[in-house]
């Protein structure tokens, strides 16, 4: 069995250049730490669906942050995560933090997987990130002035990116948050229609929501030419995960930081002061 990771200093993080894994290595180079980024377009590069990607970039590590993509919902995420897990302990990784959704069974087959690797382990399990609505996905609609989903009146407790970042990093350089599952939200739930009228406070701007159905939601989706898989992902994540079951909040940032999580007019005004919108 190779060991060089228990001498290691990198710390690996996947999907090291999406809005959560941007800030996990932000923050552990701030902290002056080796921060090994995992991307199709690192060196080495790094795919979730191509093993022989995965020694190389584990060579040498002590922690790593698991983020899979697109989603763990997608068939086949738990097993690459229990195959991946498995190969950063034969590598000497000796810390493992994996990103997972509420809710879902595949978010919970993976976990449960990697409580099985043998690794020192922390699950950081989120709700739906606030920087949805600012970085990529929603951003064009809020621009153009409607954001329309296949999401009616259920509450979700929208959680801030900084604050997953800053949960995982913990995770990745603190022993003491070995075995804890955090389950992080913001500090209330509020309605989709909630989080667009923050946003149209903080920015100014005149923007709306509007509920659709998730087949014209979908059509929109393929106007936009974007491909099935990713459609049928994304109706997926609407029907299951947001059956109002998450609409409770966690205190997962609270015992994780000791710090109470930040809210999403916070986040609006923070987003709208840089300029997001």
């Amino acid at each position: 069995m190779n060991r060089q990771g228990d001498e290691g200093t990198t710390i690996l993080v996947t999907g090291g250049t999406g809005k959560i894994g941007r800030r996990v290595a932000q923050r552990l180079v701030a902290a002056g730490l080796d921060a090994r980024i995992g991307s199709r377009g690192g060196t080495p590069p790094f795919d979730w669906e191509d093993r022989t990607t995965w020694t190389p970039l584990l060579s040498g590590a002590r922690a790593a942050f698991l983020n899979y993509a697109p989603d763990l919902s997608v068939p086949g995420a738990p097993e690459a995560i229990g195959a991946f897990a498995a190969a950063a302990v034969e590598s000497g990784v000796r810390r493992l933090v994996l990103l997972t959704g509420r809710g879902g069974s595949g978010a919970l087959e993976s976990e449960d997987l990697l409580k099985a690797s043998g690794a020192e382990w922390t699950v950081v399990r989120c709700s739906w990130f606030a920087q949805n609505f600012n970085e990529s996905d929603w951003l064009h609609a809020i621009l153009a002035g409607e954001l329309a989903l296949p999401v009616g009146d259920v509450l979700e407790p929208f959680v801030d990116a900084d604050d997953i970042a800053d949960v995982a990093v913990a995770g990745l350089t603190e022993e003491k948050h070995t075995g804890q599952v955090y389950e992080l939200t913001g500090p209330r739930p509020m309605t989709f229609a909630d989080a667009v009228a923050d946003i149209a406070l903080a920015s100014g701007r005149d923007v709306r929501y509007r509920t659709i159905s998730v087949d014209a939601y979908a059509e929109g989706l393929r106007a936009q030419h974007v491909p099935e898989p990713v459609i049928g992902q994304l109706s997926h994540l609407f029907g299951e995960v947001l059956d109002g079951s998450n609409a409770h909040v966690c205190d997962g940032v609270e015992r994780a930081l000791g710090r109470p999580p930040w809210d999403f007019a916070e986040f609006a005004r923070d987003a709208a002061s840089s300029g997001a919108w």
